[in-house]
């Protein structure tokens, strides 16, 4: 055998060996590759957990298999949401006897483990929550003190997503205790989903996140404040990711992501056109899609909004790139553009505000930065409507309504085919 063969061979079983004695952090530990989809307690559900009095809305296991299986009947996993995850109040108010955590055993009798199982057996993925503090927010116990431990419980319950809270602890810590908990998980051989709460708090109190060392941590996490069923929070979040975009984009993609929280189409506070722009906004962004929503009483016309092929098209496209708000137009109107791949590009343009009526825009294909190609073709995106052949430069004329409404586009070159 010659010399360079040798050490060649001797390099690989260096590199395999490494790879399965060390654990590797969470930016290369292949999960979230697009951004996550799925469905969450929290916003529809919060800390309900009088079972006698609300039967059909505690945060319980009951509640979690019946969402489970709208998931899967309802279409919601074909199209992408393949995460069901516990958010806050599934804990008992102490731990068992030996440091480990368990669920309140009246609303969750058959363990974890066992609803975990049962998820698993619909094709789905299983999430949990937990709090980096002393306690969660709602105060059960957190996993400080006991990160190796709670890490290897999550694993033995088959967890595939650990949603991270910030409550009750040092915000200082933060920088060392997140990737603690990290590489408790990646000890434990088990691939789990780590999303962070990480930046969120320090953002509040005026900290600069160190985002680099975030993106080495997290596959996913929180920059902002909580989204609430309302389009103010809904527009609220969009205009500081806008604000912040230069700062956070470049740490946003495959394995990491930028998460500007759930998806409140279908509960009481958005209107049909509101519920159109949060979903068309989330894609553009490229953020998880992670629903909160009753699966039971959802409107027909909120499923087909979540449900729609090209809006998860964009927001799944494997480029990963984060949307940016590129223009600002005439003072009411805001124009959006996402890069995806085979020089496709999409836009959302967004009516925030009351106006009173509809308004005519028209945009040159250079303001949009288009230019690249001689002739472009522009399709509607709900519906994949073709609107026509555009030149280079020519001007593109929509009308767009008021009061939180879209107008979404994509374009690409005449030459290949649409979404």
């Amino acid at each position: 055998m010659k010399w360079s063969q040798h050490i060649i061979i001797c390099l690989i079983q260096l590199v395999c060996w490494t790879s399965y004695n060390y654990p590797v952090n969470s930016l290369e530990n292949g999960l979230l590759r697009q951004p996550p989809m799925g469905w969450l307690t929290w916003q529809r559900f919060r800390c309900v957990t009088d079972c006698q009095e609300n039967p059909d809305t505690c945060i319980s296991e009951k509640l979690i298999r019946t969402q489970a299986q709208l998931l899967v009947s309802g279409g919601y996993l074909a199209a992408g949401y393949e995460y069901i995850i516990i958010d806050d109040c599934w804990l008992n108010k102490t731990r068992a006897a030996d440091g480990s955590l368990q669920p309140d055993n009246q609303r969750f009798p058959s363990g974890i483990r066992a609803l975990s199982d049962y998820v698993h057996s619909l094709g789905l993925k299983f999430g949990i929550y937990e709090d980096y503090g002393t306690e969660t927010c709602a105060g059960y116990p957190g996993v400080l003190g006991h990160l190796e431990q709670d890490a290897q419980t999550f694993a033995s319950w088959k967890v595939d997503y650990l949603k991270l809270d910030g409550c009750n602890a040092d915000i200082k810590d933060y920088d060392t205790g997140y990737p603690a908990m990290e590489n408790a998980l990646n000890a434990t051989g088990f691939p789990i989903a780590y999303s962070c709460s990480w930046p969120a708090y320090q953002e509040y109190a005026k900290m600069k996140p160190n985002y680099s060392a975030i993106a080495q941590t997290c596959n996913l996490w929180r920059n902002w404040g909580d989204i609430d069923d309302s389009w103010d929070s809904v527009y609220s979040i969009v205009q500081w990711f806008g604000d912040n975009q230069d700062r956070l984009a470049p740490f946003h993609g495959p394995g990491h992501w930028n998460d500007p929280d759930m998806i409140v189409v279908g509960n009481y506070g958005l209107s049909p056109s509101q519920s159109r722009a949060q979903m068309a906004l989330w894609s553009i962004m490229a953020a998880p899609l992670i629903l909160s929503v009753d699966l039971r009483t959802i409107s027909d016309w909120a499923r087909d909004i979540i449900l729609n092929k090209n809006l998860i098209a964009i927001n799944q496209d494997p480029l990963g790139a984060m949307g940016r708000r590129i223009l600002k137009l005439d003072g009411h109107v805001e124009v959006w553009s996402k890069s995806l791949q085979n020089d496709r590009t999409a836009f959302v343009a967004l009516f925030p505000e009351p106006y009173g009526t509809p308004i005519r825009m028209s945009i040159s294909l250079t303001d949009l930065g288009l230019g690249r190609f001689d002739e472009y073709d522009i399709f509607e995106t709900f519906h994949g409507d073709f609107l026509g052949k555009y030149h280079k430069s020519d001007r593109y004329n929509f009308t767009i309504n008021p009061s939180g409404d879209v107008h979404a586009f994509y374009v690409e070159s005449a030459l290949i085919k649409s979404l």
